[in-house]
């Protein structure tokens, strides 16, 4: 599902109009974006994290120039789902069916 998906998914559940819908995700977008930005955790009861993780320094690969190069420690944006929406995902039917169909 592409963003366009999501909005006029949104709009038909919902009847709110898709450009309000467009809106309203771009700022949810932006504000996590902005809080990751600024060091703060942003969490949804029921969906998830969005949090920054620490990646340590370490020794890279430069394969062109057959060179150690290093690469600093930093931050990345990481989702970390909720139990139950895991566990939705887990055991949703449609997913089951094709895990059956993968196994044959």
């Amino acid at each position: 599902m592409r963003k366009i998906d999501l909005i006029n998914s949104i709009s038909n559940e919902t009847g709110i109009p898709k450009v309000d819908v467009m809106v309203t995700l771009e700022a949810f977008f932006k504000e996590v974006k902005d809080s990751l930005e600024g060091g703060n955790n942003v969490y949804i009861r029921g969906f998830g994290s969005f949090i920054t993780k620490k990646r340590a320094k370490k020794i890279g690969r430069n394969i062109k120039e057959n060179a150690s190069v290093e690469i600093p420690a930093h931050y990345i944006p990481a989702f970390k789902p909720a139990k139950i929406f895991t566990e939705r995902v887990k055991n949703s039917p449609k997913l089951q069916l094709l895990l059956q169909e993968d196994a044959n």
